[in-house]
C-alpha cells in the first residue's frame, strides 16, 4: 500500500519543484504524456495476456467480469451523470479542444488498438514480459514526474490539489456508488455479499487488486477483479473525450484511483489544467483506500 503511495507521490512533487517558462518545452511535455499514455496501454495489454488461468477459467472469468463491471461501472456513471446535471462544474481554464467527432473517435480507436497490440504482442515468447511491471513503474514515474511540471508550469498551487472539495466528493460518490454496484453484483453471482464488495473496490488499480484477491478468493475472482479494473481504466479513457467537455465530473468520476496517473494526461487535455487538482486528489484517496477496502471485506472485518 505505501509503495503504491510513494510511487505516485515522490516524482509528482519531485516534478512540481521544476517550473518551466518556455512554451516549446511545455509542448513538449504535453505530447510525451499523450504517448506515455499509449505506451502504458500496450503494456497492459500485454500483462494481459499473461494472466494466470486465463484459458482454462476463461468462461467463468468473463463472465463474472461483466456482471461487476457492468454493475459497479454502470453504477459510477448513472449517478455521476445526475450529480453533471444537477450540479454542473464549471471551470474556467482553456483546455485543448477534440477537433472534430472523427478525431474524437480515433482517439478511443488508438487506446484501442494499443491495446490489442500489447495483448498480441504478449502472446509471443519473448523475456522481456517478465519485466512488465517494473516497465510500466519505471514509465509511470517518469509520467508523474512531467505531470508535476506541467502542474507547476501552469501555476497550480498546492493549496488547489490539498484542499479540493471537488476532488473529495468525487471520491465519496465513486466509493458509495461503486458498493452500490458490488452489491448488485454479489446478489446476481450468488457470492457473499462482502466478496462482492471487495471485488468492486478496486477502482481501477488492477496491478494490485487482481493480487489481493487471488490470495483471498482464488484465479477466477480474482482475474475477473483484474480485468474489471482494466475495463474501468479502458472505458474511461474511451468516453473521457466524449464526456470532458459536458460532464466533467462523470469523466473524472469514472476514472477512478487512475485519475492521479495513467488517465490525468487524457482529463487534463480535454478539461484544461484546472481539473489536474481535484484529479489528483480523488486518485490519492482511491489509491489510499482500495488496499483498506479490499482487505477488510476479503477477511470479513467489514
Amino acid at each position: 500500500m505505501y509503495f503504491g503511495i510513494l510511487i505516485a507521490l515522490v516524482p509528482l512533487c519531485l516534478g512540481y519543484l521544476i517550473k518551466l517558462k518556455d512554451k516549446k518545452w511545455i509542448a513538449k511535455i504535453n505530447q510525451s504524456l499523450s504517448w506515455m499514455v499509449y505506451f502504458i496501454l500496450f503494456i497492459m495489454g500485454a500483462s494481459l495476456a499473461h494472466l494466470d488461468n486465463l484459458i482454462a477459467n476463461l468462461q467463468n472469468i468473463i463472465f463474472y467480469t461483466c456482471i461487476i463491471f457492468v454493475c459497479s461501472f454502470g453504477c459510477n456513471f448513472i449517478f455521476l451523470v445526475l450529480v453533471d446535471l444537477f450540479l454542473p462544474w464549471r471551470l474556467t481554464h482553456t483546455s485543448q479542444t477534440y477537433e472534430s467527432r472523427f478525431k474524437m473517435i480515433l482517439e478511443s480507436l488508438r487506446v484501442c488498438i494499443a491495446l490489442i497490440l500489447g495483448f498480441l504482442a504478449g502472446l509471443l515468447p519473448l523475456f522481456i514480459w517478465q519485466y512488465t511491471e517494473n516497465i510500466s513503474e519505471v514509465v509511470l514515474v517518469f509520467l508523474l514526474l512531467l505531470i508535476g511540471i506541467q502542474l507547476r508550469s501552469n501555476n497550480i498551487s498546492i493549496k488547489q490539489i490539498l484542499l479540493n472539495k471537488v476532488g473529495i466528493a468525487t471520491t465519496i460518490l465513486v466509493v458509495i456508488t461503486t458498493f452500490l454496484g458490488g452489491l448488485i453484483a454479489a446478489l446476481i453471482l450468488a457470492l457473499p455479499i462482502r466478496v462482492g464488495l471487495a471485488m468492486s473496490s478496486g477502482f481501477g488499480w488492477y496491478s494490485l487488486s487482481g493480487i489481493l484477491m487471488t490470495e483471498a478468493q482464488g484465479p477466477i475472482i480474482g482475474s475477473a477483479t483484474f480485468l474489471n479494473d482494466i475495463l474501468r481504466e479502458l472505458f474511461a479513457i474511451i468516453l473521457i473525450p466524449t464526456l470532458i467537455k459536458r460532464y466533467k465530473l462523470t469523466a473524472l468520476g469514472l476514472c477512478g484511483a487512475t485519475s492521479m496517473d495513467f488517465t490525468l494526461p487524457m482529463l487534463q487535455k480535454g478539461a484544461g489544467v484546472s481539473i489536474v487538482p481535484a484529479a489528483i486528489v480523488q486518485g490519492f484517496l482511491l489509491t489510499l483506500l482500495m488496499p483498506i477496502l479490499m482487505t477488510l471485506f476479503n477477511y470479513g472485518m467489514l
